[in-house]
């Protein structure tokens, strides 16, 4: 077990005496040392990560989870709090071995108020299982990540996720309304009140969306919620290059129309995203791309009124035709709009699924879009690597993922990570910030400086120390 004198393996007499008090608070069986379960909950979907804890424990409730904590925190080991592990920058990542905390018992919807558009729910539930239980009612819960039907509600809080819906309704942080949440040093605390409107002392609820674990572990969310959009409109719209794509977007904005989702992919996104739906998931794409167009945006207008959408979507149709676009396909079964989101959701695991890859979520202002594109595509030529790009163009949040292909692992890990460097200068230069939702973990961490004043470092440092005064909890992630 590691702590202040480094142990190295979960046999000594110290490690089978904190063993036996975690399996006294949580049960036997929610206490896992062998080596298969370690290696398991020792890497994400970051990279090829990998990071060997020494225990494995699952509690059940708050109070487990504070007990656990309690003796975490008296002997000062490493403890990393972990969601579904879809993750991509290694934020759930035991970095200092030590305990995984895993939330993966906490999967239930405790209440959803139809009369206060609120929902009390743990953070183990799967995003999309929380959205059809809210539909079910007639009630909208907006944050859709790509990763939807397998990441946990925690995570997209640790992380403050946010997916195509977000350029019209927010991200996660947008939702959260309180939490209850157990402190490193043992404490069980709710940040707020279940209310719409709160000046009441500091934003302690804001201050844990986003944190990535490193302040405290969310037990119970209580969210609120919308009604349900029941019309939308999706079309799929080809453009000669990235370029023209990110003009468009700007444009659409500028003409006062605003979609619920305007995601971008590249061509060899697509392709790649084809090819791993067939050989993969064994459900082939049927949807054909334009010839001689090299970006597509998917852009969704959604309300209630199906002639106010076809009339903003008629005003789409005449802005892009501005820019150097191919014919609009236009979706018109549910059929066919579930393909066309199958084709965005899918580009992230195809890609991978194609080689290793690093994963970028830079963000900017939606009118320095082309800039970036054209930025990071000149910085791939220079430092040898190809990219794909891909995201939420809507609210500028672009993710990049460089392919690792033919290059050594020397030049892997070494000149492209420079190459890196200087696409995050860029996107700083251009206004924007190193990511948008999937947060800094340990992808991103030597990169802080370029985006943060060490003032501004300082300050979250300071942070860190009041809420984990033993620096337990996630330890190695962000700074």
């Amino acid at each position: 077990m590691a702590y202040t004198k480094e142990v190295e393996a979960p046999t000594t007499e110290f490690a089978i005496e904190v063993i036996k008090a975690f399996q006294s608070i949580v049960g036997e069986g929610f206490v896992m040392v062998d080596e298969e379960t370690r290696n398991e909950y020792g890497h994400d979907k970051t990279e090829d990560y990998q990071f060997m804890p020494d225990v494995v424990v699952k509690p059940g409730t708050p109070e487990e989870v504070s007990e656990v904590l309690k003796i975490c925190n008296q002997y000062k080991l490493p403890t990393t709090p972990r969601g579904a592990g879809t993750g991509l920058s290694g934020g759930a990542l035991p970095v200092k071995k030590g305990v995984v905390i895993s939330m993966e018992r906490f999967n239930k919807i405790l209440n959803i108020d139809e009369l206060n558009l609120q929902a009390t729910v743990e953070p183990g539930v799967i995003t999309e299982v929380f959205q059809k239980a809210v539909k079910e009612k007639g009630l909208f819960y907006p944050p859709d990540p790509a990763s939807g039907g397998s990441c946990f509600l925690g995570g997209n809080l640790a992380n403050n996720s946010g997916g195509p819906k977000a350029v019209k309704y927010g991200v996660t942080r947008d939702y959260v309304l309180n939490m209850q949440v157990v402190l490193p040093t043992g404490e069980i605390i709710w940040t707020a009140a279940n209310v719409l409107k709160n000046s009441t002392g500091y934003n302690l609820t804001q201050l844990m969306c986003g944190s990535e674990g490193t302040l405290g572990i969310i037990t119970k969310i209580v969210f609120k919620l919308r009604g349900y959009p029941q019309k939308n409109v999706l079309m799929m719209i080809p453009f000669s290059s990235n370029e023209e794509a990110c003009k468009a977007i700007a444009a659409i904005y500028v003409a006062g129309i605003t979609p619920s989702g305007m995601e971008f992919f590249e061509k060899e996104a697509a392709a790649k995203t084809f090819d791993y739906c067939e050989k993969v998931l064994n459900s082939p794409v049927t949807t054909r791309l334009t010839e001689g167009m090299n970006a597509y945006l998917l852009c969704e207008l959604d309300g209630n009124d199906e002639e106010v959408l076809m009339r903003d979507a008629e005003r789409v149709m005449g802005v892009v035709e501005k820019f150097e676009s191919g014919e609009i396909l236009f979706a018109d079964t549910e059929a066919q709009k579930a393909e066309l989101w199958k084709i965005r959701k899918n580009i992230s695991p195809a890609v991978n699924w194609y080689t290793l890859t690093k994963s970028d979520d830079v963000v900017v202002p939606r009118a320095n879009l082309p800039k970036l594109i054209n930025g990071i595509k000149e910085i791939g030529k220079r430092y040898n690597f190809n990219t794909v790009c891909f995201g939420h163009l809507g609210d500028g949040n672009l993710h990049v993922n460089i392919l690792k292909e033919g290059l050594s692992e020397e030049y892997w890990n070494t000149k492209v990570n420079e190459g890196i460097g200087e696409i995050f200068k860029l996107t700083v230069s251009l206004g924007g910030t190193l990511s948008g939702e999937h947060g800094i973990g340990i992808a991103k961490r030597p990169y802080m400086s370029i985006a943060m004043s060490e003032v501004n470092l300082g300050l979250m440092r300071g942070i860190k120390k009041v809420f984990d005064p033993n620096g337990i909890l996630n330890p190695g992630k962000i700074f």
